[in-house]
């Protein structure tokens, strides 16, 4: 009729309206009685039959569902109880077929699917043969019921039990009559997939909806049979359905055999024969229901997963199709999900890149997800990791630093919120396996890293992709500067090799600390428990991190940790460890509140002092001189004479830099340290040097000697020495000097005879007024005028200046000589 909608599910509920609680199966509408016979239309007989094997396949999905069910009752299920629970199954399916065959299953079906339902349940334990047993009953119960015709359309409809999940899955492939037939159309227009008796029925159900049913049986025995060529075709089509039956049936059993018993050819990639079960669309659907509806123990997690991976190695075009099924399964089991993805995937093939991307764009499941991948990494070179299936293979780091470079390569424009809050974790993670795998490569890494090669375009070396991860990362948070700064330096190459590898993450640190202190300050945070740890793998490139980092951190929160970790390395056999240590401890001292705290090390400083090492000694000197100088601390006498005693070779040192800070270092020890007797020797013996340097041609030696010699004459309490030193009258030392000490002047000069070969013009020339001032002074006696007199003789000087006043010295000396000798007599 005009403007009818037709379909079957309509149908079946006016069906439902017009049986009454009580009545008798006899009280029929009469309307049934009038229902036309088929016509004799070939084509027609064909669509009753396609439409009589949905009905047979949808058969097949509730023998399923039931067998489903039965899985998860605890108790066992006889028939007898399966044929007591109410008829929901149809209720819960999708828009049913549009014949009237396709209404209701058959008894004779519901029998078998009842008692393969209870055998599968009192054999839960049995193998894949099992199943494979249980399919040539089902396939030939459905072929008896395909022989049944029209007639056995009103039989009882299948009982299921009441705690198997719903079929709403096939609800997008079952066929509806709302699609089939025009809602303006009538009995003339309606399409030739649709049954004339259906619209017989329906048309005749309008017209008396509430005649007398007692007719029905002997208007259903009136159907005219159809002729022998339409029977024949239908003959025809029935095999063909018997054949599609057959083939869902051994699809459903399959998958069983896949989810329970998790067969390991039928897992293996690539196999062909079950390349079909995986192209096909009901698989998915099956997944979608197996997880929707919590119909999964927990062990078959890990086969689930490998079976969305494998069905979307089979689907390209449908990649998104089990994304909700997926993360579904996630959010109850991440810890499977995810080793379970990086043992079936290490390479990250297509299929692999969707899940990883699926499950990180999930604010459910990004981060449980993303902490399981950061915690293989940190695992070198593997991280043993029991499943719910009980499998403990290893997972490798490297499968996880694949993972995430395919995750920060799916998120050019954003980063995921778990990638930056564990930044510092990941970068000091991914910084240790490009040293391990540069320093050292076991044969079970370059087995795996070769196995990944075959399968993908990756580069020769693990060490190599892990540099492009860390840029990758880097990338992604902090830009292509830092990239750029870093890659003209030649960072990334000097990371490639082991004896730079710490000069490249030193650099790496400067450049981060150029961009965001907030970063270096978190990863410095992150590196103190390695440090604290004492792992020798990486412990070397760690500290040079922590080194360059330092300014950032707040010493009175991390001072402690840090002072230990570096006082621990102040005594490493390792030059570079002790050098990075040194570096660490000045920065450390130019905080007050660390100045205290720095006093447990004078002992390894002192040591260090003799270091041949020029800059361990450069270093030593600056943390000194910074911690005197806030004069916090006051420094003990033993410790004073150590250090004064280490201090003297360095005075008259070839580099400038030492003679500078040694200088300054004894100016701020006279100001740190208590006046004592046993210190006043020391101090006399650093006047002549002071003396000296103080016409140094480099000025910043000059400023430092000046300093020294104030800070001595200071301390001896020598009010004339400080005066002239104040107005800066330096050729009045050498009298001043030795008219106040006249029983010393034998240790001066031998302190000033070295400064004759200085190969400084002006200290030359000062040493021979000062030897000639101090000849004048000095007894016949005395081996130390003889040693003057020879030394002036045996000047050969290359300026003539420097050689002309040596003989006049000498002659002087002589002269005032035997003047003396001729008083005597």
């Amino acid at each position: 009729m005009a403007g009818r909608r037709f379909s079957l599910l309509r149908l079946f509920r006016r069906k439902k309206e017009e049986e009454s609680p009580g009545a008798a199966p006899a009280q029929q509408p009469e309307e049934v009685q009038q229902v036309q016979p088929p016509q004799e239309d070939a084509g027609q007989e064909r669509t009753e039959e396609q439409l009589r094997a949905r009905g047979r396949f949808r058969r097949a999905a509730q023998t399923f569902m039931k067998f489903m069910g039965s899985r998860r009752r605890k108790a066992r299920i006889t028939p007898a109880d399966v044929q007591a629970q109410p008829d929901t199954i149809l209720t819960q399916l999708t828009k049913p077929d549009v014949s009237t065959a396709s209404t209701a299953v058959p008894a004779k079906c519901d029998t078998a699917t009842s008692d393969l339902t209870t055998h599968w349940d009192t054999t839960s334990t049995d193998d894949v043969s099992h199943c494979d047993s249980v399919l040539p009953g089902l396939t030939e119960e459905a072929d008896a019921t395909t022989t049944e015709g029209v007639a056995s359309t009103d039989a009882a409809p299948v009982q299921r039990l009441a705690d198997t999940p719903s079929l709403e899955f096939l609800e997008e492939r079952a066929v509806s009559a709302e699609v089939a037939i025009t809602p303006d159309g009538d009995m003339q227009q309606r399409p030739p997939t649709v049954p004339k008796l259906a619209w017989v029925k329906e048309e005749e159900k309008e017209e008396s909806p509430r005649a007398a049913p007692a007719q029905q049986p002997e208007e259903v025995q009136q159907v005219q049979p159809p002729q022998e060529d339409a029977g024949q075709e239908r003959t025809e089509e029935q095999l063909r359905a018997r054949g599609r039956f057959r083939r869902a049936a051994q699809l459903v059993c399959r998958f069983i055999r896949c989810i329970w018993h998790e067969e390991a050819t039928f897992m293996a990639t690539g196999d062909t024969a079950n390349s079909d079960l995986f192209n096909a669309q009901t698989s998915a659907a099956l997944l979608d229901m197996l997880v929707e509806n919590g119909v999964y123990k927990a062990k078959q997690v890990p086969a689930i997963v490998r079976c969305i991976h494998q069905w979307l190695m089979s689907n390209v075009s449908d990649e998104h199709r089990l994304d909700k099924t997926l993360v579904l399964l996630t959010e109850e089991h991440p810890m499977d999900v995810a080793v379970t993805l990086l043992r079936s995937a290490p390479a990250c093939d297509r299929a692999a890149r969707t899940m990883w991307k699926t499950l990180i764009s999930s604010r459910w499941t990004k981060e449980p997800v993303l902490q399981i991948l950061f915690r293989v990494l940190e695992y070198w070179p593997a991280h043993r990791r029991r499943t719910s299936d009980g499998d403990e293979r290893d997972v490798f780091a490297l499968a996880a630093t694949v993972a995430l470079w395919e995750i920060l390569q799916l998120s050019h424009s954003w980063c995921p919120g778990g990638v930056k809050d564990n930044f510092p974790r990941l970068l000091l993670t991914l910084l240790f396996q490009v040293f391990i795998s540069t320093e050292e490569m076991s044969e079970e890494v370059e087995t795996f890293w070769r196995r990944c090669r075959e399968q993908r375009s990756l580069p020769p070396n693990p060490n190599r992709f892990a540099v492009q991860t860390v840029k990758a990362l880097l990338r992604q948070l902090l830009g292509e500067d830092v990239l750029m700064a870093i890659g003209r330096k030649c960072g990334w190459d000097m990371l490639l090799k082991a004896d730079s590898h710490h000069y490249a993450v030193g650099l790496l640190a400067r450049e981060l600390c150029r961009v965001s202190c907030s970063f270096c300050r978190s990863i410095a945070v992150s590196l103190l428990p390695r440090l604290s740890r004492g792992e020798p793998l990486w412990e070397l490139p760690a500290l040079a991190f922590l080194v360059e980092v330092l300014h950032c951190l707040n010493p009175r929160q991390c001072g402690p940790s840090v002072l230990q970790i570096i006082s621990r390395h102040l005594r490493s056999q390792c030059p570079e460890r002790r050098r990075l240590a040194l570096r660490g401890l000045v920065v450390l001292s130019r905080d007050p509140a660390m100045a205290k705290s720095m006093r447990s090390l004078s002992e390894s400083l002192l040591e260090l002092l003799q270091d041949a090492d020029t800059d361990a000694v450069q270093m030593t000197l600056s943390a000194f001189i910074n911690v005197l100088h806030f004069q916090i601390v006051k420094i003990s006498t033993p410790t004073a004479l150590k250090l004064l005693e280490a201090l003297r070779p360095l005075f008259d040192n070839e580099h400038s830099q030492l003679q500078q800070l040694s200088m300054l270092l004894f100016w701020e020890l006279m100001e740190a340290t208590e006046r004592s007797k046993s210190l006043k020797p020391h101090v006399y013996l650093s006047l002549v040097p002071f003396y000296f340097n103080w016409h140094n041609e480099n000025q910043r030696v000059a400023e430092a000697s000046w300093r020294a010699l104030f800070g001595a004459a200071r301390f001896l309490k020598w009010r004339d020495l400080e005066d002239l030193v104040t107005m800066e009258q330096p050729w009045r030392f050498p009298e001043c000097l030795l008219e106040k000490d006249r029983s010393r002047v034998g240790q001066y000069v031998r302190q000033a005879l070295p400064f004759l070969e200085s190969p400084e013009k002006p200290l030359r020339k000062l040493a021979i007024k000062f030897l000639g001032i101090a000849a004048r002074s000095m007894k016949q006696e005395q081996p130390e005028l003889q040693l003057i007199c020879q030394a002036l003789q045996d000047i050969t000087d290359d300026s003539p200046a420097v050689s002309n006043l040596a003989q006049e010295t000498l002659q002087i000396i002589r002269a005032v000589r035997r003047t003396s000798f001729f008083h005597f007599w």
